[in-house]
């Protein structure tokens, strides 16, 4: 049985220390495909390096709302420095995404507009280079929903660890993007996921551990790895009343169609 975890950070800090040795066992526990998200530049092109030595792992590239500049001047700067590097590097097969790109309002809401400016732009660089987006999207489900409805976009894309908001789900699978449900699913206090999970349709959905955060039940505090993505599938099997081995075939195909693999 083979898992495809549609969002991971491998190029964060908290890998340091055990980065290449953590790779191995996640591949040899049956994650065979992966991508290591960037959210700014510098961890974009660390995402890009670390991917380029597994032919079996790849990469999504943007600035993230919780990572742009605070001056449009700056911000600019870094779109024009990302759509260099997207240029640059498109080449190589391994970039398969623009993100995780969107909005945030949770942690920063005093530069919406700058937040919104980046969006669109990337959006706009998806276009470009004919990439779906990864989207990150906090506190912001209207400004996030309008966006989208706004500027039209020609590979669609993921909303990635999804909020579980019944109104975001409908509209984003009206649009036609995938949903991606990461640990969050499995918390004892996470009331309305079986419903989220109810109203999303097979083909539509992924699964994701966003490591080396928000590690699931049973193992929810420790540094989460990709191993854990067995844990989303398992939640996700259980409500659908379906076979472990169904949703990780099922994830794992949608994976490869709406990011070209």
């Amino acid at each position: 049985m083979d898992f495809f975890d549609s969002h991971a950070h491998y190029n964060d800090e908290k890998f340091d220390e055990d980065r290449e040795e953590l790779i191995e066992k996640i591949y040899n526990a049956g994650v065979s495909k992966l991508i290591n998200a960037g959210y700014s530049i510098e961890s974009s092109k660390k995402a890009l390096e670390i991917a380029k030595k597994y032919d079996w792992m790849y990469t999504i590239s943007g600035i993230s709302p919780n990572d742009i500049s605070n001056s449009k001047a700056e911000l600019e700067e870094e779109l024009k420095e990302l759509e260099e590097f997207l240029s640059k590097q498109i080449s190589t097969n391994k970039i398969v995404a623009v993100g995780e790109i969107g909005l945030d309002y949770y942690w920063n809401a005093d530069n919406k507009e700058l937040q919104k400016l980046a969006f669109v732009k990337q959006i706009e660089l998806a276009n470009k280079f004919n990439l779906p987006i990864v989207i990150h999207t906090r506190e912001a489900v209207m400004d996030t929903l309008q966006i989208l409805k706004e500027n039209k976009l020609l590979k669609k894309g993921v909303f990635h660890c999804c909020p579980l908001n019944r109104e975001l789900v409908k509209e984003a699978l009206k649009l036609g993007f995938y949903i991606s449900f990461a640990g969050p699913v499995t918390f004892k206090n996470s009331k309305n996921a079986n419903e989220i999970i109810d109203m999303v349709p097979l083909d539509r959905i992924l699964i994701e551990t966003d490591s080396p955060y928000l590690a699931p039940e049973p193992n929810r505090g420790k540094r989460n790895d990709s191993r854990n993505v067995k844990f989303i599938a398992e939640k996700i099997a259980n409500v659908k009343k379906m076979q472990l081995e169904e949703i990780a075939n099922t994830t794992y195909k949608n994976a490869c169609k709406i990011f070209g693999i």
